[in-house]
């Protein structure tokens, strides 16, 4: 036992008293650890990306602050590998992220154009791991008549996940999930008025659902991004690639 638990610690970074990266997960979950901005001085984010730099891995940054926006582009400008991704709300370090993913499409649909920027967030993280990403915004159930030509329009293109970012009474996920063949994740957002506001109505109607969805936390985008990479994550040593080596390999006849 005593050989196993140092095998699983071996993949721990640690960066000064503040950080423990675990470098391992790609491996473990077909996803790699997100880096969260919020909450940490631009001083910890750096330390973090440099050590990492260090050992040639990559590394992709959410929920970032102005602050470390202007930290992170000053550090750029001096030689750390790292960019802002689409929408700007999450960046990219350079280097690999430790999971292999086989193609495939996510369908990402909004409620409205409030709720882009999430879906955009999601983009930025699914396009890094090679995934398909197919759009159609702006598309709510104020005027089905936008919904249904759009959801034509998606279910040519096949997505095997569907992404519904939805804010005030959050109703799209359940109606997307009666019309299309994929799985549906819905992302309450944290758009609308008074009582019930900030996603919190949308949340319920999402748990409410009399159609077969699936429902993360309020402006979860992250989450649900990672949570759809998995489906098309290739696990180390899976059975898909060991058949595949098994047909590629002569067949030896038994002698009669």
């Amino acid at each position: 036992m005593a050989g196993r638990s140092s095998k699983i610690r071996r993949p721990e970074l640690r960066v000064e008293r503040y950080a423990r990266l675990d470098r391992d997960r790609p491996r473990r979950t077909g996803v790699p650890e997100v880096i969260l901005g919020e909450g940490k001085t631009s001083r910890q984010l750096l330390g973090i990306l440099r050590a990492l730099a260090e050992r040639g891995q990559g590394a992709l940054v959410s929920r970032l602050t102005t602050g470390q926006r202007r930290a992170l582009a000053l550090a750029g400008r001096k030689g750390l590998p790292v960019r802002m991704l689409r929408g700007r709300r999450v960046a990219r370090l350079a280097g690999p992220l430790g999971s292999r993913y086989r193609r495939g499409t996510v369908a990402l649909v909004t409620a409205g154009t409030s709720d882009v920027l999430l879906a955009e967030e999601a983009h930025a993280i699914l396009s890094e791991f090679g995934i398909r990403v197919v759009r159609a915004y702006d598309v709510g159930v104020a005027g089905l008549h936008r919904l249904l030509k759009a959801v034509a329009t998606l279910e040519r293109q096949a997505p095997e996940l569907y992404l519904v970012f939805a804010g005030r009474e959050g109703a799209l996920p359940t109606v997307i999930a009666g019309l299309v063949h994929g799985p549906v994740l819905g992302i309450p957002t944290s758009v609308g008025y008074g009582r019930g506001g900030r996603g919190e109505a949308a949340l319920t109607a999402m748990l409410q659902s009399c159609a077969p969805i699936a429902v993360v936390n309020i402006d979860a985008a992250v989450p649900a991004a990672l949570f759809a990479a998995q489906r098309f994550a290739i696990a180390p040593g899976s059975p898909r690639r060991r058949r595949t080596a098994r047909r590629r390999s002569p067949r030896t006849r038994t002698p009669r």
